[in-house]
């Protein structure tokens, strides 16, 4: 995409790694990658192995809550009517810095989650508006808005450095940071405690860390724009 062509000229952007994979990297917690480890149900997805090789599979075994496929694009789509969302009975715990990577297209009517936790309250990553991107880390929240335009087909990925959290959108880094302590709790993807604001939209990837650099950025970025 234009953008990230724009993003990675800058003289101070990281030289991307050749053949780059998540596992290349140590800090690596989930890996739920576009068109692998999918398990279908017909034609809805059971299960979402997680391909980091830390066994923090999602998945959801009630048939009406599970989300469709599209085996061509490696897209999942849920429909918060049917309350779809995928879980796991693992857990992931992000206490320092972070770094999640997705390419998502929301259906923006309400506010739906990306990422959350169903089983702690006050946990999750997830969209308010067309413009906005809200976190709540153990019952604190900020936002991050974006510079222009709207969440559509996007590649997003977030970063908390320091305490200091930063939103790219497409590649690009947003103006807007805003700082928030505490441990990021995970167990779901398009839900959070208890069973509130489901997703509505389209999930290709998801890449989880627990560590942020500049080169982690670039190589995520760099990836996620080919799906």
């Amino acid at each position: 995409m234009l953008a990230l062509k724009q993003a990675l000229s800058l003289v101070s952007t990281p030289i991307l790694a050749t053949d780059w994979s998540p596992t290349d990297e140590a800090s690596v917690e989930a890996w739920y990658q576009n068109k692998v480890g999918i398990s279908l149900n017909d034609t809805t997805v059971s299960r979402w192995t997680d391909s980091s090789g830390n066994a923090v599979t999602m998945q959801q075994s009630t048939a009406s809550m599970q989300p469709e496929y599209d085996p061509g694009e490696g897209a999942l789509t849920f429909d918060s009517s049917a309350d779809q969302h995928l879980q796991t009975t693992g857990q992931i715990s992000l206490s320092g810095d972070l770094t999640i990577g997705f390419v998502f297209l929301p259906t923006i009517s309400a506010p739906g989650t990306i990422l959350g936790d169903n089983t702690t309250s006050n946990e999750f990553f997830k969209y308010t508006s067309t413009t906005n991107l809200r976190i709540k880390l153990d019952g604190s929240i900020i936002n991050l808005p974006l510079d222009s335009g709207a969440f559509g087909d996007d590649y997003i990925v977030v970063t908390r450095a320091s305490n200091v959290f930063s939103l790219y959108k497409n590649g690009v880094l947003q103006s807007t940071s805003a700082t928030l302590a505490g441990t990021a709790d995970i167990d779901a993807i398009g839900v959070r405690s208890a069973n509130q604001d489901y997703l509505d939209g389209v999930i290709k990837e998801i890449q989880i860390y627990s560590s942020s650099s500049a080169a982690l950025v670039a190589n995520i970025n760099n990836r996620l724009s080919t799906l």
